[in-house]
């Protein structure tokens, strides 16, 4: 781990047990996320997308051991969150928090703003009741928010309105790291935008890193620096945003960038079709778990499954296309 990585996740694997029968043993695992492995680095913004079912929201919880990891390492300046006791990860806890991505489930309809922003700051024991005023005070007016607002409730205000609440709760610790899932995706396209802004201009002032959770690749190139490609529950691609949109390696990363919108109507972007579904985590298949619908597909890919190989600086690819040894047979 390098001075300037803030986060590194080694072979992270999160599995779900399924359970069946009359006794209701355990009859197998659902492998929402199966030996994941990245870098956040201070500072930067680092997109996570993928499909619905792909397993990054559950990596993002995982990653803040809100659901405790099967296996692997994941590593916050230098600590395993996964191995920390339950003291110290409380008070680990105040340098990670979350935005997540339905505002008004995530906030209590029985609690004031003020007694939302306040909660983390109690629980923490920091500052005493004027400061903790005081705070949630400078919080709503950092977010945009009237702070003559703060005796009202989470139903009184709109979708834009209540997920910069959540922002504000989430800020309200000072955290140098915010995992943000699907923070947008609930909301108007006009107040997208807003939210997106209020991020960025946030990121600079208190110095954050984010880990932004989105199933739109539009919204992740507007936002982030570098992105990892998700597909059940595996890492397919790592790359730098630039180079990941404009040569993007890995084919399922070709074909999620061409079923993105083009503002442009006068240019037209060959739309690649996957055939059939996305296979059942429970039961994912041999080999590379894209090849029953990749286009490229040859033998090896059937049985064998590919590791996360860098092809280029800053990036990384999960394919047997670009490992020197199926290069010579396929060619």
């Amino acid at each position: 781990m390098s001075e300037k990585d803030l986060l590194e996740v080694k072979e992270l694997c999160k599995y779900f047990p399924v359970r069946g029968g009359l006794f209701k043993r355990v009859v197998g695992h659902v492998r929402a996320v199966d030996q994941v492995s990245f870098t956040v680095r201070k500072g930067e913004t680092f997109g996570l997308v993928g499909e619905s079912g792909c397993g990054k929201s559950t990596t993002g919880r995982t990653l803040l051991r809100l659901l405790k990891p099967t296996e692997g390492r994941v590593l916050f300046e230098g600590e395993d969150v996964a191995r920390l006791s339950r003291m110290r990860l409380r008070k680990l806890r105040r340098d990670m928090q979350m935005v997540f991505q339905d505002p008004y489930a995530s906030l209590n309809p029985t609690m004031t703003v003020g007694q939302l922003l306040e909660e983390p700051m109690k629980i923490h024991g920091m500052y005493g009741n004027r400061e903790r005023k005081r705070m949630v005070e400078e919080l709503m007016d950092t977010v945009g928010l009237d702070t003559g607002y703060a005796q009202r409730y989470p139903h009184e205000f709109s979708g834009g309105q209540r997920q910069r609440i959540g922002i504000a709760r989430a800020l309200a610790l000072r955290p140098k790291l915010i995992i943000a899932d699907e923070p947008v995706s609930a909301l108007d396209v006009s107040i997208q935008s807003q939210v997106l802004n209020l991020m960025e201009d946030l990121q600079a002032q208190f110095s954050l890193t984010y880990i932004f959770i989105s199933h739109d690749l539009s919204v992740v190139k507007h936002i982030a620096e570098r992105i990892g490609v998700m597909y059940l529950g595996r890492m397919a691609e790592i790359a730098p945003k630039k180079k990941l949109y404009t040569c993007p390696a890995h084919p399922y990363t070709e074909a999620l960038l061409s079923a993105v919108p083009v503002p442009n109507p006068s240019l037209k972007r060959e739309r690649i079709v996957l055939q059939g579904d996305t296979p059942s985590p429970a039961n994912p298949p041999q080999g590379c778990p894209f090849h029953i619908r990749c286009p490229k597909v040859f033998d090896r890919c059937r049985g064998e499954r590919p590791e996360l190989l860098q092809i280029g600086e800053d990036h990384y690819v999960a394919c047997h296309l670009y490992d020197k040894e199926s290069r010579s047979k396929v060619v």
